[in-house]
């Protein structure tokens, strides 16, 4: 069923063509349009204005009702209405002990759900005194080493009651069995734990490149913790599926809704080898996109990749259960945008593209600080991005209607365009032999770079305005603004821990853990999961673990595309 029938769609055409002709025409001699053509940020090619024409060849059902098949205007049939999204800012500096206190603060001023930013050591498995480490510890995000030091950054925080997500990837599996490890030591139900960890490794090969073994053997790794996740932790997300960082590494918005689901159908098919039912394991995929600065796009694309997700998991995969077609995603505002110059602008920046996640039906949300663009924010920043969010939620009456822009001319025309160019995308990747062969030949690599490239031209030129840096400039110094300082003491903090926890620990016992988890590693058809558990526990460390499978696995260098 659609919208129009023939004859009313030629009638309405014919009527937009009649005033493209006369008062369009007319008004043109008086006032020349800005520029001859309008695009979306992504390229998507912009009309004067929408009808109910442009709709007509929308079924009516593909746009549907919120909670309903295929999810176009929500996931859930009482959204908002029900309860907001997790407002949950991320956090990570120093050791455990100083985001802990972080994390309080943020939970005292309304934060609903906890995000951890991990530092550089921590992400590539690295500990704290590896001379790789030097200069880094705790700087960007917090550091983690051993159980200890995951005991330390949730001390007195209830695990059952607040959700916590894990946002690191190559070392993900290890960041997971710490937390569960942590939880098992707590006296937890484990299927009452709610959150998520990132460990999207496939979008580190295309964007953000923090990855330490090759492409097979991560998957593989990635594979586990989501079998692992389905039989042990109910409520737990075991990845999140990312765009973000496609779109922070120079990628369109319609790359990042492609490239992503892409990346959702290799492990898809990775998981379902193993034997286990989509059905098993797709109600807790999660993912996690941007919101850009082109305000109705961005809806659009989210509502695009709830309806092409829903048809990919029912007629690709056999989903059965609506659990496993329901497309649920954190959002975060764009980093990429935040300015040095007239910094302040950022706050207007942040709160629209929130603004823009919110009324496409994010089920989590971080808004970034004003001053992201110098430091790692300070409680000032985190503030006043977490109160931007609760005046959305309490103040706007936008979380009142679900799916406020549905039916909008304009909005659903641009959400089919997107499904017919995510599906379009989907298509060649598959033809051309799948995301990890397209990886390995540099493809996703390259179209993220010349899309990057002509952004940059763009800017340079003015074409794309960005207010402070080549609109309404002003000369001025250097702005004086307050940053997060670093504090010298977190290295010594953190490596005495972490040699304190070796010394303490029974090393036969670790070493003979490693050696098991060597047997279990070369066995495809085993879980890396369980045995990892046992190892934080006994005491070793991230790069204990990391250093023992390069043994067997190596590492991954990139082939550079020009």
């Amino acid at each position: 069923m659609t919208w129009l029938d023939p004859r009313k769609k030629d009638q309405l055409q014919a009527e937009r063509q009649d005033w493209e002709r006369n008062e369009v025409a007319a008004f043109l001699k008086k006032a020349p349009e800005r520029r001859e053509q309008f695009h979306t940020l992504g390229d998507f090619p912009v009309k004067r204005t929408y009808t109910a024409a442009d709709i007509a060849d929308t079924p009516i059902e593909d746009i549907g009702l919120p909670g309903r098949y295929p999810f176009t205007r929500g996931p859930y049939p009482t959204m908002y209405r029900s309860r907001t999204w997790t407002m949950r800012q991320i956090a990570g500096f120093g050791t455990g002990e100083d985001t802990n206190k972080r994390f309080k603060y943020l939970i005292e001023q309304g934060q609903t759900g906890i995000s951890t930013d991990f530092d550089m050591p921590t992400l590539m498995g690295y500990d704290s005194d590896h001379p790789m480490s030097d200069g880094e510890v705790g700087r960007m995000g917090v550091s983690i080493d051993t159980l200890a030091d995951m005991e330390a950054l949730l001390a007195d925080i209830d695990l059952e009651k607040i959700s916590v997500s894990l946002t690191i990837n190559p070392t993900a599996w290890i960041l997971l069995a710490m937390y569960v490890a942590l939880a098992e030591k707590r006296g937890y139900d484990l299927n009452k734990l709610s959150g998520t960890v990132q460990a999207d490794i496939l979008k580190e090969y295309m964007a953000q490149k923090e990855y330490i073994y090759p492409i097979a053997p991560s998957v593989r790794i990635v594979r586990d913790i989501i079998t692992y996740s389905a039989s042990n932790l109910k409520r737990y997300n075991p990845i999140n599926i990312s765009g973000y960082h496609i779109s922070e590494a120079g990628g369109s918005p319609l790359h990042e809704a492609a490239f992503t689901l892409a990346n959702l159908v290799t492990y898809v098919e990775e998981v379902t080898k193993t034997g286990m039912h989509v059905d098993e394991f797709a109600p807790r995929l999660a993912f996690f996109f941007v919101s850009q600065g082109d305000f109705f796009e961005e809806v659009a694309k989210f509502r695009a990749l709830r309806r092409c997700y829903a048809k990919i998991m029912k007629e690709r995969f056999g989903a059965r259960n609506p659990e496993s077609m329901r497309l649920r995603f954190h959002c975060q505002t764009a980093a990429a945008t935040l300015t040095k110059p007239q910094y302040m602008v950022n706050v207007v920046r942040t709160a629209l593209q929130a603004l823009s996640g919110v009324l496409g039906g994010a089920q989590s949300l971080h808004t970034n600080g004003y001053d992201e663009a110098f430091a790692i924010p300070t409680e000032d920043a985190m503030r006043m991005a977490l109160r931007t969010q609760q005046v959305l939620a309490e103040e706007t009456g936008v979380t009142d209607v679900i799916d406020p822009l549905g039916g909008s001319y304009y909005v659903e025309a641009l959400t089919t365009e997107y499904e017919k160019k995510i599906f379009e995308i989907l298509d060649e990747v598959q033809a051309e032999g799948g995301a990890i062969r397209l990886i390995e030949q540099g493809w996703f690599q390259k179209q993220m770079a010349d899309f990057a490239y002509e952004t940059a031209l763009r800017k340079q030129s003015g074409e794309k305005p960005v207010i402070g840096v080549n609109r309404f400039v002003q000369d001025e110094a250097d702005p004086e603004i307050a940053i997060h300082p670093y504090d010298p003491t977190t290295a010594e903090r953190q490596i005495a821990r972490t040699r304190r926890v070796r010394a303490e620990r029974d090393e036969v016992r670790v070493q003979a853990l490693l050696d098991r988890l060597v047997t279990i590693a070369q066995d495809e058809s085993q879980n890396v999961m369980p045995v990892t558990i046992e190892l934080v526990k006994a005491g070793a460390t991230m790069g204990d673990i990391v250093e023992k499978l390069k043994t067997i696995w190596g590492t991954y260098r990139e082939t550079p595309v020009f």
